[in-house]
């Protein structure tokens, strides 16, 4: 018996008005060769376009590819600006063709996808004073090179340090990319022995089940290295669930489409993984709905159509993601694709991206709006990754937060029992009475010796 479907113009006891489809604008990605309207890539056909290797190839890592890319599409008053961010920049510059042509060039200021990935100096600020090079102390919690435990059951092995773009907010700085004026990295090669020391430590440890596969990024693995580091894993009985964490689908989502083996091998792990009753996903980083086009949209149903599930996580960034409709449109359009979103986190303090980081005001602010406005499943948890080592924690989960001087306290019972770790708003964001005192080392010492006292005092 079949059902009677009703029109909705004929649904008289509708409590909702129905909603016209053309602001549904989650489900409406960008088509067509948009890339055409870069100077450089005019006359490239799609096939071109959509091949990996040429997107690869053809990658910005300097200002003059940048320029001989652009054209006249940029004012040399730009060109210059973004002379001055390229030598400034603790992270290498690489930004593929792909991204390139989703920057709106006409106002490049704002756009918020240039902002990510290509500095400027006039619009860089002061890092914050509590600020380290290593802000999560991954290598503190490193038993072997590129092996971090933190959580009881979970560590984060870094394969490599290279990706196929380079974010300027990225985390680990001080690991990924080649060396800059700004910092010497410790880098983490894609090495055998390195690797085999990581799993013979996460064999060693029982309690330890769910293994972070990242770096770097695991697109730059080679497809027989996604097999090898996949196989490894799952032959140890004590892994149950592993993550291959990539920022590719949100740069560079051609290679899905056009590198065959990469993708085989990795829906190889995941279908050997299912067998064994082990869970092998994929993670990866969009910040803003703009980053999703057509060819995500591609890639991601072939990855869906393998049954391979992929999380998101994003960073809430200023200018780039912290309005509160724009998050909620990310959400929605990830929803769309079949990409759950996971985490957002506060942004790291991290060298040189000042100009990014946002207040934790206006995550638990967006937090709020978002939660609703799409099933629980697809709805990600605001988290700040406590700097000091104490992992991620429920933004709202605060012992103690100042709007006045910036300073949030927070514990890890599960983590790091007894201990404190505190984040800390951008100082351009307060009032200029706090700004000034943020300038005295004296004072600020201060300011955090109040703070912890307070959240002390709240747990007794």
């Amino acid at each position: 018996m079949g059902l009677n479907v009703i029109p909705p113009s004929e649904n008289l006891h509708a409590i909702k008005p129905v909603v016209d489809e053309s602001t549904l604008v989650h489900r409406q990605v960008l088509r067509g060769p948009f890339w055409q309207k870069i100077p450089a890539y005019a006359n490239v056909s799609e096939a071109e376009f959509l091949d990996h290797k040429w997107q690869a190839k053809n990658s910005i890592t300097n200002v003059p590819k940048l320029l001989a890319a652009l054209g006249k599409l940029v004012d040399p008053g730009f060109v210059e600006d973004a002379n001055r961010g390229f030598d400034k920049a603790p992270m290498s510059v690489r930004v593929s063709p792909y991204l390139l042509s989703l920057i709106d060039w006409e106002r490049p200021y704002e756009d918020p996808l240039r902002r990510q990935f290509i500095p400027v100096g006039s619009k860089l600020l002061p890092d914050h004073p509590k600020l380290g090079l290593d802000s999560l102390h991954e290598r503190e919690d490193a038993p072997v090179d590129g092996l971090t435990h933190r959580y009881v059951d979970k560590a984060l092995f870094l394969a490599l340090d290279t990706c196929p773009v380079y974010c300027r907010f990225c985390t680990r700085s001080y690991a990924v990319g080649i060396d800059t004026d700004e910092v010497e990295k410790f880098h983490v090669k894609a090495h055998a022995d390195r690797w085999g020391q990581a799993f013979r430590y996460i064999a060693s440890r029982p309690e330890l089940e769910d293994i972070v596969i990242s770096g770097g990024d695991a697109y730059q693995l080679r497809a027989e290295q996604i097999t090898e580091i996949g196989e490894a894993l799952l032959a140890i009985p004590n892994v149950r669930r592993m993550r291959f964490a990539t920022k590719g689908p949100a740069v560079m989502p051609q290679k899905i489409l056009t590198d065959e083996a990469w993708t085989d091998a990795l829906t190889r792990v995941v279908e050997h993984g299912r067998k064994l009753h082990k869970e092998v996903v994929l993670h990866t980083h969009f910040n803003h709905p703009a980053e999703i086009t057509a060819i995500t949209e591609a890639a991601m149903n072939k990855l869906f159509e393998r049954g391979i599930i992929v999380r998101n996580q994003s960073v809430l960034q200023r200018g780039v993601n912290d309005s509160a409709e724009c998050m909620k449109l990310l959400v929605k359009r990830l929803g769309h694709v079949n990409v759950h979103p996971y985490y957002v986190y506060q942004h790291d303090l991290v060298k040189g991206v000042e100009d990014l980081r946002t207040t934790l005001q206006t995550a638990l602010d967006i937090e709020r709006y978002v939660r609703g406005a799409t099933a629980g499943f697809n709805t990600p948890t605001f988290v700040v990754d406590a700097p000091g080592g104490g992992g991620k924690r429920d933004a709202h989960s605060y012992e103690h937060y100042d709007r006045r001087t910036g300073i949030s306290v927070y514990t890890a019972p599960s983590v790091k029992p007894g201990a404190y770790f505190l984040y800390y708003d951008p100082i351009d964001t307060l009032e200029p009475d706090y700004q000034r005192r943020w300038a005295s080392p004296e004072e600020r010492e201060h300011m955090v010796d109040d703070a912890l006292a307070a959240a002390k005092a709240r747990l007794r």
